[in-house]
């Protein structure tokens, strides 16, 4: 059973299995959309929360019908996206720090910077109606969290068609990939059920430094490589008319007119 710990705005911290398990759900439906409020609240909870030394697991999960349906937007204009993608980024550079097993219990739409933190999770847990998708390259854009995560988990070929295509895929097709680890019309119960079986019998200091062993090689191009992930967007592409057209036709509701310069 679990008990709230607190209740940010967009939000929602609690705690199960005597305090072994953290419990961060996207509260903010319908599309529990993460804008630089939320990202910076899961990073607080994290670094304030993540690092005890009880915790055995984190697991993410959303509000609503859909998980998430990815970053935020408005936030994307040349005005607001450097902070933004420097909130968003520092979530996983916490992620990479506290070095705990982490799961995603995913449903409905999970798009964009919702992917890439269910895909930063060593285990994804879907509902059967789950749609899994990174859709920036629609928008003129690409995801730098995704560019680096997905090759290692789903191999190159695989991430490359779905960050170049911008398609999503189902629950099923995500599993023969080996991004989701269970498919089920449950995933919260089989997330737990998963872990009271395989985890929560560990120890929490063999786990915080197996996960960092299992890791060093991925926290190591995170730390090296996006930096330079973010400069490329940040100075090359948001300097592009295009990527700007991409943004602005979204959030105007139109197509966009693609000058490819």
């Amino acid at each position: 059973m679990m008990e709230s710990t607190g209740n940010p705005t967009k939000i929602r911290v609690s705690h199960s299995h005597d305090e072994q398990v953290l419990h961060l759900t996207l509260a903010h439906p319908r599309g529990n959309v993460l804008d630089r409020q939320m990202m910076n609240e899961l990073t607080e909870s994290l670094a304030s929360l993540g690092t005890r030394p009880d915790i055995k697991a984190i697991v993410f999960s959303g509000d609503g019908d859909h998980f998430s349906y990815g970053a935020s937007i408005p936030e994307h204009h040349r005005d607001l996206v450097r902070s933004m993608l420097e909130s968003f980024h520092a979530l996983f550079r916490t992620l990479a720090k506290i070095s705990r097993p982490t799961v995603a219990v995913i449903q409905g739409q999970c798009l964009g910077g919702g992917l890439e933190l269910a895909s930063a999770c060593q285990w994804i847990f879907a509902r059967k109606d789950a749609k899994l998708g990174q859709p920036e390259i629609r928008l003129g854009v690409f995801p730098p969290i995704a560019s680096l995560i997905l090759p290692s988990r789903i191999g190159q070929a695989a991430a490359e068609d779905l960050i170049l295509t911008g398609r999503s895929i189902d629950a099923e097709e995500a599993k023969r990939l080996g991004l989701v680890h269970t498919v089920s019309n449950d995933p919260q119960q089989s997330a737990l059920e998963f872990l009271e079986a395989s985890v929560l019998p560990r120890s929490a200091v063999a786990l915080h430094h197996t996960v960092k062993a299992s890791r060093q090689r991925f926290d190591r191009i995170l730390e090296e490589e996006l930096s330079r992930l973010e400069e490329l967007y940040l100075n090359d592409l948001m300097s592009t008319h295009d990527a700007n057209e991409g943004i602005e036709a979204f959030l105007q509701k139109r197509d966009p007119r693609w000058t490819n310069r």
